[in-house]
C-alpha cells in the first residue's frame, strides 16, 4: 500500500532527499512501554514518530525526562550529529506508529545527500532547545507551571484535548512526588483549565493554561518553526508518495 507519512521532517523533504530514505522506511506500531534506544547503547534505529510520542530521559537511578518527541521529530539525534550511541533512554509514552529506519541505512543516505543532512542538523538544533528549556524550567519553575507546560507540550503531540496519562506517569517525568502532581491538577482543575481522572486529562482552556505556564513553553516551538517549519519543500511530492510502498508492518 502506498503511503505518505505525516511525520513532519519526512513530508518536509525535497524528492531526491525522501528517494533516498524511502526504500529503508518501516512503518511500525509503538505500544506504550516501548524502549526505542536504551541508554549507552548503540543505536540500532531511528523513528521518524508519525503518532503517540517518545520521552527521552536522563538518570540511571531516578530518571528525568529531557524532551518529547512526536510526529514533529525524529529519534536518534546522535546519528545525525555523528555518533552511534546516546547516553539517555528513549522510549514511548503515548503510544502511536512511526516510520523506521536501521542506522546505517540513515547514516549512508546523509553521507550521499549533504542537503538532507543539513536539513536534520537544523532539527536537531530546534531538538536541543527543548533539551535546554526543559532545564530551565526544572530549575526555576513551581510544579503547577512545569505540569501546565508537560501537558501543552504532550497536547501539541496527540494534537488532541483529550489524552490517556495518570498522576504517576506524569511525577515520574516530572521527577516530583506523586501528591505534587495531584495538588498542581486540582489546582489547574479548579480554575477551569484542565479536567483529570485516573487515565485521561482533557485542556479545557489552552491559552489559559498557556498563561500559567512558565515563559520557556514556547521558546523550543518558536526555535523548531524557524529552523524546521519554515522549509520551502512540498508535503512529500505525489509521485513519491506512488514510490513509498510499505513492505511490512511491524508490532513491536
Amino acid at each position: 500500500m502506498a503511503v505518505a507519512s505525516p511525520n513532519r521532517l519526512l513530508s518536509s523533504l525535497k524528492s531526491e532527499e525522501f528517494d533516498l530514505l524511502a526504500p529503508s522506511l518501516i512503518r511500525v506500531k509503538l505500544p506504550l512501554g516501548t524502549i526505542l534506544a536504551p541508554a549507552h547503547a548503540r543505536l540500532e534505529h531511528a523513528y521518524f514518530m508519525e503518532s503517540g510520542f517518545a520521552s527521552v530521559v536522563a538518570g540511571d537511578d531516578k530518571e528525568v525526562e529531557t524532551a518529547l518527541i512526536g510526529f514533529e521529530g525524529m529519534t536518534a539525534v546522535s546519528l545525525v550529529l555523528g555518533d552511534d550511541r546516546s547516553i539517555n533512554k528513549t522510549f514511548i509514552q503515548g503510544e502511536g506508529s512511526a516510520m523506521r529506519i536501521a542506522a546505517h541505512d540513515l547514516q549512508r543516505a546523509l553521507f550521499e545527500c549533504p542537503s538532507l543532512h543539513r536539513f536534520l542538523m537544523r532539527y536537531a538544533l530546534a531538538f536541543g532547545a527543548q533539551v535546554s528549556q526543559t532545564a530551565v524550567v526544572n530549575g526555576r519553575a513551581t510544579i503547577e507551571k512545569r505540569l501546565a507546560r508537560w501537558l501543552l507540550m504532550a497536547q501539541d503531540r496527540f494534537r488532541s484535548d483529550t489524552f490517556p496519562l495518570t498522576h504517576e506517569f506524569i511525577a515520574t517525568m516530572l521527577c516530583v512526588r506523586r501528591s505534587g502532581v495531584t495538588v498542581a491538577l486540582h489546582i489547574l482543575e479548579g480554575d477551569r483549565l484542565i479536567k483529570s481522572n485516573r487515565k485521561y486529562i482533557t485542556v479545557l482552556d489552552r491559552p489559559g493554561l498557556a498563561r500559567r505556564s512558565d515563559p520557556s513553553y514556547g521558546v523550543a516551538e518558536h526555535e523548531y518553526e524557524r529552523l524546521v517549519g519554515g522549509r520551502a519543500s512540498p508535503a512529500v511530492p505525489t509521485r513519491m508518495r506512488q514510490k513509498l510502498v510499505i513492505q511490512r508492518s511491524i508490532s513491536r
